[in-house]
This record gives structure tokens, C-alpha cells and sequence, in this order.
């Protein structure tokens, strides 16, 4: 804005003269901006709610499905051998669980490397050459298997110029866990994933200058070879986990199973079973072990007791969990729809702000945002078909069912905390303070036919999604997944800015005009002054 000096000559207040002469402009201007702020705070509060309606939208989702819910429930006599977790396709009853082989990764630990000089410390930098070997490029055999279990060799190539660091990079680049100790001089390698076809073994290619590569970097494992203990590498193998389950052997290249609705995860074998003969390429073999287990049975004082039963407190818990977000969010819509007026609140202006504490200004705006979905006919819209998916009857195996048939029900207009009328309470929940006496008919329904409540819910999970989801749906107004009209919202808004731009010009203009006209004025009173001060010196000589 341009520095004016006015008035000097007049002795006008010509800025406020200016301000009041364009105040009509600047009362529309301000319209504009007050309605762009609601405008704004209403987005912000679609926002939120719509947030906490799409995550409510996808929980709903998952109680479509029956692994929606906590169904089954087992337990593990000896959980430091084997933990069990039960899906809702799990077997209600004991079941018998023998650990006959856990599942391991191939291990081997090197032996300790010595530099030719016994003083001095190796480390990852240290060159073979400083160890003693004086070959150009040199290969190990990495041996592993194939997916029918057959070896395939890989060539592992290394020179005198070569450093431990490069050895252990090379070793992984073949698929192995591989590093270098330096407190303890050794290189530790280990199987990518546990099982005997992820098993792997390190040799020499039958050269001198790869037996002396091996031994180098005390990777050897061969006693005859290695006669120095410290300096001979030692090999776990890389092996299976073996179960028996009700008399039905199972192998894994991992400890865990999945069994018939049951994941099992073992840790520690019950038997004391000799498997070394019962392997296919190195692999255990299920009908192997079988036909060894038939001429020598495993004694099921041993065996760990799986024990599965219908989880009741777990759906109840989940039927509760889902009531209880239904509450939440429609609670908090009907308090915004039946929120009380604020006809005559305006945001403020910074002047009207600067007359005002900080918490009065607070007070004003909360009560106005508060105000701002007041009988909104698209949050009567959402509320409504929420309402009406919740009291539809379903029809199941010929009989119909409400939630009321399980002790579920609104309190009623009369007898609701305000804006509360469309939440739901159990029947005998300890934890709700108007139903805790009632009659429990909810868990009664689960401990005598727990499906027929499943059923229940996930068909009146399905008639809410399809609801909420149905008001979801994109369109000219509004994108995928909202249940406002976010489109048509934020091209008011960039209307808005707009008009604010126009009629911020306008006043611009018009204070231009009227300075213009103002500066005119004071021109033709300097000249008449001046002309007036010329006259009387004439006169008075």
C-alpha cells in the first residue's frame, strides 16, 4: 500500500473519510470472508467425522467374515515345547501333540584365524596374504541343494590379495548369514531359513591352494585335516521339525505347523526318536517316520494336551467392541445434528478479537463450529441409514432375529442421556451401569449356540457396510469414500477466495479514486492559498 500524506493543507482526516466512503465495499468483502471461515470449519469437522467413519467402515468389514471373530480358544499342557493358537476352523476337543524335531537352521562356526606375524590382532581389513596365503585366485565349493534336494555347487573365488571383509561379502553373496567376529577371530556363517534343504556345506575343490584357502580362513571342519583344535570349524546342520498330531506325522522346514484351524509353533521335542534313518535327501520324511513309529509307538504320557473349546468370552468381547464404536460415532453425529443455533454468532474480525480474552474468543468460535451441521441433511443422511441397517430383522435357518433377540436395545428417547437415543446397551454388562441387571441374554445365546450368533452378526455387519459404504459412493459432489460433499465444499472455498480477491480490488480501486479526488481538492487550496497570501501582501503595501 502506498504512503499517502493527506490533509496537510485542508486539515481533513482524509483516511477515515476514505474508509467510511468505502465501507459498503468492505462490509461485503468481510460477508464474504466470515462465510469462507465457517466454510472452512465445517470442512474440518466433515473431515474428522469422516475419518472415524471410514475406520469404523473397514472394522465393520472384518465382521462380515467369521475370522472376524475370536471363535475358538486352545490351550498347550507345556508351552515351553509347543504354543497353539486356535482359528474358527479348529476342532472343539484334546487333541494328542508328539515334538519328535524342531527345526534349525545350518550353522557353522569357524575356527580361530592367526596372521603369520602371532602378534599381530586380524581384523576385517586384514589380507589373506598377512594370514599366510600366497595363491592368486583360488575357489571354495559352496555347497547346497536344489528344490529335488540334489547339490549344486557354487564357486566362492578369493586371491592372497583378497581381505576378510571380501571373504565374508563374498560368503554372503552366495545366500548365507555371514560375518566376522574380531573380538574372537572367527567367521560365523548360518543358513538363510531353517530346514535340511536350506542346509549348505564349505569345501575345498580338491587343489592344494583350496585346502590351504579353507584352512586359512578356519573354515574347515575335517579333523583329520585341522588336528589343532582352535583352529577346526564346527558344523550344526541345517535340519526338520518333525510332529505327530493325533497319530498323523507332519514335517516342517520351519516350527510351524498349520494344522486344521491350529497354528503350532514348537520349540522343544517330548520324544527321544531316532530319525536319522527316516530321511529323503537329507530330508525328514513323513511316511517314513510313520512306518518307524508303527513297530515302535511313542508313549502318549509324553504328549502335550491341545485342548480347543468355543471361545464365548472372545465373541462377546467383539460383539461389545462393535456396539461400543456404533455408540461412539452415532452419539457424536446426533449431537452435532441436534445441536443448538448460533444464528446470531459471526466469526470475529481481529478487531473484534482484540476487545475480547483469549477463552471469550474460544467460547465464540466453539459455539459457532458446534453449530455448523445443524440439521444437515447429509449427516441425516449417514445417520439414517446407520439406524435403519441396525434394526433390520435377519432370517436364520427360517427364524428371524434383531439384536434384541440377544438382549441388545436402545434405552429410548425417554430414558437416554440426551443425544444418546440411538446407542445400544447389553443386557447385563457389568460394565453399563442402565442394563448391568438385566438378564444376560447375550452370553446365554453364546454358550448354547454361538454360530447362530455369528451368523447374527455378520449378517447385520453386512447390511451396515453395504449401508455406510452405498453413501460412500463417488460422484459429482463428493469423492470415493466420503460420506460429505468434499468436491462441491472445496469449490466453494476457491469461490470464495476468489471473491474475496474481487472485492479486495474493488476497494483498492475505489480508495485510488477517492485519494485521487481528495488530492485534487487539496491542490486547488494550496493554489488558493496561495493566490489569497498574494493579495493581502499587495493590499497591505
Amino acid at each position: 500500500m502506498p504512503i499517502r500524506m493527506t490533509g496537510m493543507v485542508s486539515g481533513l482526516d482524509t483516511d477515515s473519510i476514505v474508509k467510511e466512503l468505502v465501507s459498503a465495499y468492505s462490509t461485503k468483502k468481510e460477508k464474504y470472508e466470515k462465510e469462507q471461515t465457517k466454510l472452512g470449519w465445517k470442512q474440518e469437522i466433515w473431515k474428522s467425522l469422516n475419518k472415524e467413519v471410514n475406520s469404523f467402515y473397514k472394522s465393520v468389514g472384518n465382521l462380515r467374515f467369521d475370522s472376524g471373530y475370536n471363535t475358538k480358544k486352545t490351550t498347550s499342557s507345556d508351552s515351553t515345547k509347543a504354543t497353539v493358537s486356535a482359528s474358527g476352523n479348529a476342532t472343539v476337543g484334546t487333541q494328542k501333540l508328539h515334538v519328535l524335531s524342531t527345526a534349525q537352521s545350518g550353522y557353522l562356526t569357524g575356527g580361530k584365524i592367526t596372521a603369520s606375524d602371532s602378534s599381530a590382532k586380524v581384523t576385517s581389513s586384514t589380507k589373506l596374504s598377512e594370514l599366510g596365503f600366497t595363491e592368486d585366485e583360488t575357489a571354495l565349493k559352496f555347497i547346497a541343494k536344489d528344490k529335488d534336494g540334489k547339490d549344486i555347487s557354487t564357486d566362492i573365488k578369493l586371491s592372497k590379495d583378497s581381505t576378510i571383509s571380501d571373504a565374508v561379502k563374498a560368503l554372503r553373496d552366495v545366500g548365507l548369514n555371514a560375518s566376522f567376529d574380531e573380538n574372537n577371530g572367527r567367521i560365523f556363517l548360518s543358513s538363510s531359513a531353517t530346514g535340511a534343504s536350506t542346509d549348505f556345506s564349505l569345501k575345498s575343490d580338491g587343489s592344494d591352494a583350496s585346502k590351504n584357502l579353507l584352512n586359512t580362513l578356519a573354515l574347515n571342519t575335517d579333523a583329520s585335516e585341522v588336528t589343532e583344535a582352535s583352529k577346526r570349524a564346527t558344523k550344526i546342520d541345517g535340519s526338520d521339525a518333525a510332529i505327530v498330531l493325533n497319530g498323523v506325522v507332519y514335517t516342517s522346514s520351519s516350527n510351524n505347523f498349520s494344522i486344521n484351524g491350529l497354528s503350532i509353533s514348537v520349540n522343544a521335542v517330548t520324544d527321544s526318536v531316532d530319525l536319522s534313518k527316516a530321511k529323503t535327501n537329507g530330508s525328514l520324511d513323513a511316511d517314513k517316520i510313520s512306518d518307524m513309529l508303527a513297530n515302535t509307538p511313542l508313549n502318549d504320557s509324553e504328549a502335550i494336551s491341545i485342548t480347543t473349546s468355543t471361545d464365548t468370552q472372545g465373541i462377546y468381547d467383539k460383539v461389545k467392541d462393535f456396539l461400543t464404536s456404533y455408540n461412539n460415532i452415532i452419539n457424536k453425529m446426533t449431537k452435532l445434528y441436534n445441536a443448538d443455533s448460533a444464528k446470531n454468532y459471526e466469526p470475529l474480525t481481529d478487531d473484534e478479537k482484540s476487545q475480547m480474552s483469549d477463552s471469550e474468543v474460544e467460547k465464540w468460535e466453539t459455539k459457532i463450529k458446534d453449530s455448523l451441521l445443524r440439521r444437515d441433511s447429509n449427516l441425516s443422511t449417514i445417520m439414517n441409514a446407520m439406524t435403519t441397517s441396525m434394526t433390520k430383522a435377519i432370517s436364520i435357518n427360517g427364524k428371524n432375529f434383531s439384536l434384541s433377540s440377544f438382549g441388545i436395545s436402545t434405552l429410548g428417547y425417554m430414558n437416554a442421556a440426551e443425544n444418546e437415543q440411538n446407542a445400544y446397551h447389553i443386557d447385563g454388562d457389568e460394565d453399563d451401569e442402565n442394563t448391568s441387571g438385566n438378564t444376560d441374554k447375550l452370553m446365554a445365546a453364546l454358550s448354547s449356540d454361538p454360530d447362530t450368533v455369528i451368523d447374527f452378526m455378520k449378517q447385520l455387519s453386512t447390511n451396515l457396510y453395504t449401508a455406510i459404504d452405498k453413501q460412500m459412493q463417488s460422484n459429482s459432489l463428493r469423492s470415493r469414500y466420503s460420506i460429505y460433499n468434499d468436491k462441491e465444499m472445496t469449490s466453494q472455498y476457491t469461490s470464495y477466495t476468489k471473491t474475496i480477491a474481487e472485492w479486495e480490488t474493488k476497494i483498492s480501486d475505489k480508495e485510488d479514486y477517492y485519494y485521487k479526488k481528495f488530492s485534487k481538492m487539496e491542490t486547488a487550496l494550496s493554489k488558493l492559498n496561495s493566490q489569497t497570501s498574494s493579495l493581502s501582501g499587495m493590499f497591505s503595501s
